[in-house]
């Protein structure tokens, strides 16, 4: 029981620990090998290097304490992975409750929803879609061509599309929020990145702002927009909701690990006695 304790600890601290080293390797990657990483790569790159040192780090203080049974270090262990525990259902809690609100709303004859800003939730708001985060977001949106992959394009070749099919697709939140104007504004459909505007005093009808928004240049589309914005929030929260039903099951491993790291210990006491004996 000692000696399959101990093992399946020690491989469990050796796989988390070649898992955190490629997270610091991808990392370097970006930092040192791509000439002109993108925007949304700058992003990450902190989180990831950040993630991947204490990944690493808790690893070898598993490995320390039970393969070199330093009891110290190892119960420096158990109390980072209590913590890691406690911080980890804490944030589950936190993500559900900021993704409760906020779901598309499906048009009429349309094989899409769109998505209003305000349907979410006032934290999301302000951490995504306010400020210097937005403009970073847009550019990844912008980097990432989100829109192109809705035109048909033979060869390079453009094919003219009917409104009618275009009306039939199943887009991606974002690509409703951010590659077309919203329906209530009255845009005439050309091709799918292409809508003729409607007369000022029609359009002044509606009361939608993101109907100024809209620009026929392809890095600028409804970028700008709050459907567009909403659209984002829609895939953020879906990514959000998920993360925490893979966070559950995270938590039950870290838990079993913990078990196993103090049943390690135990095992660490007992030797030491042992000897002295």
């Amino acid at each position: 029981m000692v000696r399959v304790s101990n093992g399946v600890f020690v491989t469990i601290n050796c796989l988390s620990l070649l898992f955190g080293l490629s997270i610091i390797a991808y990392s370097g990657f970006i930092h040192f090998h791509r000439d002109h990483p993108s925007e949304c790569e700058k992003v990450l790159q902190t989180p990831l290097l950040i993630t991947g040192i204490f990944i690493t780090f808790v690893s070898i203080m598993g490995l320390v304490g039970s393969c070199c049974r330093v009891n110290i270090v190892l119960i420096l262990y158990l109390i980072v992975m209590f913590f890691l525990i406690v911080g980890m259902i804490v944030f589950t809690l936190f993500v559900f409750a900021v993704t409760n609100k906020g779901a598309g709303k499906a048009v009429s004859g349309q094989g899409f929803s769109e998505y209003k800003l305000g349907d979410y939730s006032n934290w999301l708001r302000n951490h995504f879609v306010n400020g210097k985060n937005w403009n970073q977001i847009r550019s990844c949106l912008v980097e990432a061509q989100v829109c192109r992959s809705l035109g048909n394009n033979i060869d390079d070749v453009k094919v003219i599309e009917k409104v009618e099919d275009f009306y039939k697709k199943n887009l991606s939140p974002v690509q409703s929020g951010c590659c077309k104007p919203p329906s209530e504004c009255g845009f005439k459909y050309k091709n799918a990145t292409f809508w003729i505007s409607p007369p000022d005093q029609q359009r002044q009808k509606v009361d939608n702002t993101d109907c100024g928004e809209w620009s026929n240049h392809q890095n600028t589309l409804c970028y700008n927009c709050n459907s567009c914005k909403g659209g984002v929030l829609a895939n953020i929260r879906k990514k959000w909701r998920n993360l925490a039903l893979f966070n559950i099951v995270v938590i039950l491993v870290t838990i079993i690990v913990y078990f196993v790291g103090c049943r390690a210990g135990r095992n660490n006491r007992d030797h030491i006695f042992k000897y002295r004996v």
